[in-house]
Order: C-alpha cells, then structure tokens, then sequence
C-alpha cells in the first residue's frame, strides 16, 4: 500500500485504521478504497457511529460480501469511515466521534449518513468508497462534496454483513472522483445485465421548481450536456401528490422499517445519541401503524407508476439535492427544513427502487450541487454507462 493517507478531514474512525491488501490481480487492481463502518470485515468491530452499538457487538465474524468482492477484484482497503449514528441522518454529523470536513466546502455539512466515505473520497485519500443509501446518504453527500455517487437499483447489491436501518430502502452505493471509476466498481458488485440502450430524457418538473432558483439556474448546462447525449428532455410530473407527500409516504414507512430493526437494541440498551437521532428513533417508535400501512400502499402504487413509465429505457433527470451542503452553524430547525425540501426529491428513486446516479455538474455560492439520472430497477449498467458520457459531454474527470 504506497500511499500514504494523512486524514485532515476526519474522515476515517478514530483508532488504528483497517487495511487490507486487494488481490494483486483484478479490474480493480491498483485502486485504494474506504469502507463505511457499517459493513462488516471479519475481526473488527462494527461501530455503527455509535459508542455503545460498538459496545455491546463482538467483533464481525465474516467479511460482507460487498467488501471482499471490491478486495477480491484488486482494490485495497484503507480504513474504515465515520457515519451517523446508525445511519439515522442527512447531514454527516456524528457528536461521539467528529463530524468529517467537506473537503469542497469546509464550512458546510458532508451530507450523511455516508459522510466519512464521501469525505475521503473527495480529499483524494481514496479513489472511491462505499457507502450505504437508504434515504439519500450517498446520492447527498456526493453532491454535497462535488463526487459522483450511486444508489443501485434496490436489490442488487448483496447487503449482508451490512447494518439495517430501513430493509426495505437499503442499498450499498459508492462514491467516485472520476465517472470511468464509478462504472468500474459497479462492472464487480453489480449483477449481470441491463445494459441495452437508454431514452429519453425527462425533465421532472417537481423536483426542478423544489430546487432554490440558484441551484435550478446552476445546473441548466448540466441538464443541456445530458440533452447532447440522449435528445431533448421532455417535461413531466412525476408526482401529482406533491413531493412533500413522497416525503412523508417515505417517512412513514421508513420509520416503521427503522424501529422494526433496531427498536430491540435500543429499548435493551438504552444508548446514548447525540442532537436529533435519539428523537428521530423515538419519532420512529411512536409511529402510527395506520400511517405505516398507507405509506406502504401507497409505496405500492408509486412503484407501479414509476417502474411503468421508465420500462422502456426512459432517464429521469433533476437536481440531487434542492440547494447545497447546509452550513455548519444552520439551526437545527433550518436542517430539519432541508432534510425535508432533499428527502422529497431522494424519495422519488426510494419508494420506487430505482437505480439513480449524481454527476457534479455545479456550482452553487462556492459550494457543489449534483445533476441526477435515474432508471428503472435493473439498468444500472447501462445508467453507469450513461453518466461516464453526459460526464465527457461536460468536461468532468474521467
């Protein structure tokens, strides 16, 4: 392992970090990779962003299978990376172990839950890391920190040795500097098939009009270098409820999946949380069965809608994140408003289990924004594809 990783941005969790050598063969040969530390590798705890989850957990008896793929292919392991604690948040903060810097903005948030994976990403302290997206936790902190990041298709990446927050919405995705690196890590985790031809583009009017009118503005030629590749975007509305009303569909059921995994532990051990998770969970106790079931039918229908629309190889496209990274002195009233306006727009590819991929196409005050893509579950080949071509049509590292 010849480089050598001098961590400014409080990326990786305190202590001694975990390397592993890769295979000296593979596609991925050559390449440094960080793990979120909710995945399993077989000796180490798994700390969950939380002191007492690492407490009361002996250390993993087996890799997860998403990690010894990326070993197995040549990528070597350089540590593992800060997370919210048990994934429960939107903003990377993490009080018991520190909140990662966005190397892109350092005055602002890295997104969460995936936030150290992001932030060693973007300082180049690794060429790509995994990360796990339930509700948007790697598509934000990609846009936050200026990366290209990936929600697979729901399914199709194998999530054992992998901590539950929400099963039903939880996927492992990973983030990249260079687009040809994304589709690299997605050629080894990813399921065969899917990658015939993608179109057209739709422009989802929803989420454009969520977007603050300088994120909106920002990405217009972001939105124009999608155009060279697949044709004109066609307008439409995706969701004639409303996004706050995906939002609150995605909240619902969520919540209920989130206690339903984890309300055991905590009801037996009581932890410790820092600012908001403990009310999330206990939000997430207190949930209203009746909401639960209609947030699942209506999750249900939504996926019926979408799945048929996009059946034909359709792209949809529109902001990742409705404005940039939120600063860290915002209140916490201001990032519950953010967490709500963002998790409209990132409901649309969780309720319906869409493969969606971030490019960074902008700007926005100085700090990035990301252009999405989503396709229909099972093309996520071909959507890796896709984004390594919009990334070329507008000059973006390859």
């Amino acid at each position: 392992m010849a480089r050598d990783i001098d961590d400014k941005v409080g990326a990786f969790v305190p202590g001694p970090r975990l390397e592993i050598a890769g295979a000296a063969e593979g596609p991925l040969a050559g390449l440094d990779f960080a793990v979120k530390d909710l995945f399993d590798v077989a000796g180490a705890s798994t700390g969950y962003g939380n002191p007492d989850w690492a407490r009361t957990h002996a250390p993993a008896a087996a890799t997860a299978p998403v990690v010894l793929a990326l070993l197995q292919a040549g990528a070597s392991l350089r540590g593992k990376t800060k997370t919210v604690e048990l994934a429960y948040g939107l903003t990377g903060e993490n009080v018991w172990q520190g909140t990662p810097i966005n190397p892109a903005a350092p005055d602002r948030f890295p997104g969460g839950s995936s936030c150290g994976s992001a932030a060693a990403t973007a300082a180049g302290l690794v060429d790509f890391a995994l990360g796990s997206d339930t509700g948007g936790s790697v598509r934000i902190p990609a846009s936050y920190c200026g990366l290209f990041g990936i929600r697979p298709s729901w399914g199709a990446v194998n999530l054992t040795g992998a901590c539950p927050l929400g099963p039903s919405f939880d996927t492992a995705g990973w983030f990249a500097t260079r687009a040809s690196i994304l589709r690299r890590v997605g050629e080894v985790l990813l399921p065969g098939g899917g990658e015939g031809a993608l179109g057209p583009l739709l422009k989802v009017q929803e989420a454009w009009v969520n977007a603050v009118p300088q994120t909106a503005t920002a990405l217009v030629p972001a939105l124009a270098g999608a155009e060279k590749v697949l044709g004109h975007a066609l307008s439409i509305h995706l969701a004639p409820e409303s996004l706050d009303q995906l939002f609150e569909h995605f909240r619902a059921a969520q919540a209920e999946e989130a206690w339903a995994s984890l309300g055991s532990w905590i009801e037996a051990v009581k932890p410790r949380f820092g600012p908001g998770v403990g009310e999330r969970f206990a939000a997430a106790k207190a949930t209203d069965p009746a909401r639960a079931a209609a947030a699942r039918a209506f999750k249900d229908v939504f996926r019926t809608r979408i799945r048929a629309l996009l059946a034909g190889g359709a792209v949809l496209a529109y902001p990742t994140s409705p404005i940039p990274a939120p600063h860290l002195t915002a209140s916490a009233e201001s990032q519950q408003a953010v967490r709500e306006r963002t998790m409209g727009v990132t409901a649309i590819a969780g309720l319906a289990g869409l493969c969606e991929v971030t490019i960074p196409a902008a700007r926005v005050d100085g700090a990035p924004v990301g252009l999405s893509l989503a396709a229909a579950p099972g093309r996520d080949r071909a959507l890796l594809a896709l984004a390594e071509r919009v990334a070329a049509a507008l000059h973006l590292p390859m």
